[in-house]
């Protein structure tokens, strides 16, 4: 395991270690971008899988509930992968259910915006009354690694480069990720032709609407959207189709 360091603004946070379901390769300069993906058994989360390649490092995003470390195997070696970082674009316990035994099982350190750090160990507090009650006697536990995001920071792995977009909303600690300026994932923050429940603790409709007008709606039209939840989709596609990104264009 390589060093891990973090600047602000201009600089880089690295680890300095040397839309369809399944595998995929694109083009990216002179080398291909596999991208695999499975959704948890639990509320259907995308966690998804990004190396420059089969036969190389990669990135989790999002391993969710109940523990996924069997279908996260399966496609690290189906692709022969070796997992250097985890990520998470919130707190949500369906998005992070998996991160501490993941991350601690291969030594490796998890990324989360540090407005939702505390709830890696206390996710009832981001959830419906209903749903707490059915977590409040289990234990969470951080892994051993944490690292905190900032808005605009730049995260580079397994050679790509991933830059934060806090999108508060969903939650306060919402964070989107552009890929080499060619993917984004997107979290609870945009799906395919919706967007994410803001009626949740910490979330907001104001700040969502905020969220969308002045992080998603300047993004790039090429960008290709892999979301937390459904299908994946393309930004200039939900610039034409998603309402409430349609709602908000020609309002300000």
């Amino acid at each position: 395991m390589g060093r891990v360091w973090i600047s602000r603004s201009k600089g880089t946070l690295s680890h300095g270690s040397s839309v369809n379901r399944g595998s995929i390769e694109r083009a990216k300069g002179g080398m291909a971008l596999l991208i695999d993906s499975f959704a948890a058994p639990m509320f259907a989360t995308n966690c998804w899988v990004l190396a420059p390649g089969p036969d190389s490092e990669c990135v989790i995003i999002d391993p969710g509930m109940p523990d996924v470390s069997g279908q996260l195997e399966e496609i690290l070696d189906r692709h022969n992968l070796k997992p250097v970082a985890i990520i998470a674009t919130h707190g949500h316990l369906d998005h992070t259910f998996s991160i501490q035994p993941i991350a601690d099982g291969y030594s490796i350190p998890a990324y989360i915006h540090s407005e939702d750090r505390a709830y890696l160990t206390a996710p009832e507090k981001l959830l419906s009354a209903e749903f707490s009650s059915t977590v409040a006697d289990m234990e969470f536990l951080e892994p051993s690694q944490v690292l905190e995001l900032r808005n605009g920071d730049l995260v580079e792995l397994v050679g790509l480069t991933f830059k934060a977009i806090h999108a508060p909303g969903h939650t306060r600690g919402s964070l989107m990720f552009e890929v080499d300026q060619e993917v984004l994932l997107s979290g609870d923050v945009l799906f395919a032709g919706s967007i994410g429940r803001t009626d949740l603790p910490t979330g907001s409709a104001k700040e969502m609407e905020e969220s969308l007008r002045k992080k998603v709606l300047p993004l790039s039209d090429h960008l290709r959207v892999l979301p937390g939840h459904g299908p994946e989709t393309t930004m200039s596609h939900e610039k034409k189709n998603n309402p409430y990104l349609k709602s908000l264009v020609g309002r300000y």
